[in-house]
């Protein structure tokens, strides 16, 4: 197993059953921006990991506004990889907080997220027994079925403690290296971005390999270039979305949200109530490029791209008694629901569920359908109108389903292997 890899487990176990002893954590009363003490209990800390905890994690805990002994826990990793949690927190509708501005990005205030997933919860010691899912978004697809398998394997070896992990949850993931990238333009011919000429003429001539253009001839050549043409000023993370160049210098991407998490997060006021360690960082950006995935990335001096495909680790999953929940946005082209459909199609699952709406305040929130084989379970949904980052773009049609999905699971906390 990957070092790094090792390095994440071995955090997602010490944050469970060791957090309330590390000397470093700190109880977050309050926040700026947020009026009065906060509603819920707030943790911010610092893990070491490897012989000389020369590795130093930062973690946010959040615990459940329900019922917190008996809520699951969901351990949720960013995408990028690289992506800052704090996006997670405040952007992308996962955390507790909204963040807002009066007037310009100056003024910042912080509300109560009423989508938040911390009536999900990440773990402490006494929840140890508590139904545990791992969870990420988007490039963490290629992480999270691999790190899953290993906690089932970890309690079937008898290692201690035993976690009474239940199954995964998957938003927009990246799956293979290949097929996902490759099913852009099936994406793009069902969402009439590009004419059935451009797809036939494709499908004809390119052998079914639209990514690696060195290969391709001279009619595959042309197809793509026609494709390229088409989509050349699509936003993929929301194809409905103005289209803005991140290359152009004269162009401003960043949009009022994010600039406003800057000004926030790089506020000294804000890293010492977070409890940031003093000179760890010198800006807070809200994506790492340094080790921030793009197709046909080599490995950088801090991260190894060496899980060219979770596919497998999925389909050994199939086998365990494991639930899983997978979310795609119906306009998100970065990963589209087309090459998602397309692996979990190749688990040859029994349908026990068919495809149909699943409703939101009387309004169609999306389609869902469920697999199962004996103590397996998938259910593939889709969010209407959503993007890349689903709970951004339909955060209430988000916590619905997922609250929907994790309250249809039974859960026994003697029974923690297969």
């Amino acid at each position: 197993m990957d070092s790094k890899l090792k390095t994440l487990l071995y955090f997602l176990v010490i944050i469970i059953i060791q957090s309330y002893i590390s000397h470093s954590k700190s109880i977050i009363k309050g926040l700026p921006g947020y009026p009065g003490d906060l509603p819920f209990k707030f943790e911010t800390g610092y893990i070491g990991v490897g012989i000389k905890e020369e590795v130093q994690l930062f973690y946010y805990f959040f615990e459940s506004t329900r019922n917190p002994t008996q809520d699951p826990l969901i351990f949720y990793i960013p995408g990028g990889p690289g992506g800052s949690a704090l996006v997670t927190i405040f952007h992308e509708n996962i955390g507790p907080f909204n963040i807002t501005w009066d007037i310009g990005v100056d003024n910042t205030n912080l509300k109560l997220n009423p989508n938040a997933w911390n009536q999900f919860l990440i773990g402490h010691p006494k929840f140890v027994k508590s139904p545990l899912y791992i969870a990420g978004i988007s490039y963490i697809g290629i992480v999270v079925p691999k790190v899953t398998l290993e906690l089932y394997e970890g309690n079937e070896r008898g290692d201690r403690p035993t976690l009474n992990i239940q199954g995964y949850i998957l938003i927009s993931p990246l799956t293979h290296k290949f097929h996902d990238f490759n099913s852009r333009i099936e994406y793009a011919h069902r969402m009439a971005l590009i004419s059935d000429h451009i797809y036939k003429s494709a499908i004809a001539h390119c052998q079914g390999n639209y990514v690696n253009l060195d290969s391709a001839d001279f009619f595959c050549a042309h197809s793509l270039k026609s494709y390229e043409e088409c989509t050349s000023h699509i936003s993929f993370s929301n194809i409905l979305e103005p289209f803005c160049d991140e290359n152009d210098p004269a162009q401003d991407c960043d949009i009022d949200v994010k600039k406003t998490l800057t000004k926030w997060a790089n506020s000294a006021v804000v890293q010492q109530t977070l409890n940031i360690r003093k000179g760890t960082i010198e800006k807070w950006e809200s994506r790492n490029n340094t080790i921030h995935y793009r197709l046909g990335k080599n490995d950088t001096f801090c991260y190894s791209y060496d899980i060219f495909s979770s596919f497998l680790y999925h389909k050994k999953l199939s086998y365990k008694k494991c639930q899983a929940l997978i979310i795609s946005g119906d306009h998100d082209m970065t990963f589209p629901y087309v090459g998602v459909e397309q692996w979990i199609s190749s688990l040859d699952l029994p349908v026990e569920v068919p495809w149909k709406p699943f409703f939101v305040d009387g309004q169609v929130g999306g389609y869902e359908m469920k697999y199962a084989r004996s103590e397996y379970s998938l259910t593939f949904a889709t969010v209407k109108g959503a993007g890349h980052a689903v709970p951004q773009y339909k955060p209430k049609e988000s916590i619905v389903l997922t609250q929907k999905w994790l309250s249809s699971q039974t859960y026994s906390s003697d029974d923690c292997t297969e």
